[in-house]
């Protein structure tokens, strides 16, 4: 069983593309609202669509993961829409970037709810650490609702014209737990099966408020695009 995003990890965006990307990249950049020429780093940046978005409104950006996969994906695209950003492995439960600090970060799509509750303080303090005084700080988690309730004890499948994949997840007390097994076709029509599992934990929203403050950040909340928080939260911070 591989580690999480070692199989789709190339395939992400793609399988994501029903998300609403534009309109997802707009609401964080008008949250943000960072001047030309800010510079910003995208915590967990996948595939790389949010940070090729904040690089062509003028912002310098580097993409961080902790999948090869993802970034090696993320580069492909990145140079095929001719945008020139930085993309780092690394875990941001241990961190540490050299040189001059980040105007503003961002975080999106369920990345901290990959972090274990007693990790959760420490990837904090890391993001403050690479922030300049006063940055702003956009991430979001997946719900406990959702979790429990649309992801737990579930099913999901997609059969794709070169990929099929059987998603299959168990629900604990305090996270959830994913297997996925990926058939995809290579140019000679065969089909090759990788699987590998993720684990997804639940978070509070006053939990996570509470580590925010503790790692230096104060914080407001607001659903999904502004819009209700039933499956997923938006925390919008600042650096004090």
């Amino acid at each position: 069983m591989g580690d999480a995003y070692s199989a789709i990890g190339g395939l992400f965006e793609y399988l994501n593309q029903d998300c609403g990307y534009e309109q997802w990249s707009q609401y964080l950049i008008e949250k943000v609202s960072a001047p030309t020429g800010a510079r910003g780093i995208d915590i967990g940046c996948g595939n790389g669509y949010f940070t090729r978005a904040f690089y062509k409104r003028g912002n310098p950006m580097t993409g961080v993961d902790v999948s090869a996969r993802m970034l090696s994906r993320a580069q492909e695209l990145a140079l095929a829409e001719g945008v020139r950003a930085e993309f780092l492995l690394g875990d941001i439960t241990k961190l540490k970037i050299a040189g001059e600090k980040f105007d503003f970060a961002i975080s999106v799509n369920d990345c901290f709810n990959y972090i274990p509750p007693q990790n959760l303080a420490r990837a904090f303090k890391n993001a403050a650490k690479i922030l300049k005084r006063g940055a702003v700080f956009i991430f979001d988690i997946s719900t406990e609702y959702k979790l429990k309730n649309v992801l737990g004890n579930n099913l999901f499948a997609d059969d794709g014209e070169d990929f099929t994949y059987i998603w299959y997840n168990r629900l604990f007390s305090d996270r959830v737990e994913m297997e996925i097994t990926l058939f995809s076709r290579g140019d000679d029509g065969k089909y090759t099966r990788a699987d590998e599992k993720h684990i997804q934990y639940i978070h509070t929203e006053a939990s996570v408020s509470a580590a925010l403050k503790a790692a230096g950040f104060i914080s407001s909340v607001e659903g999904h695009l502004g819009k209700s928080k039933k499956e997923r939260i938006n925390f919008i911070c600042k650096k004090l």
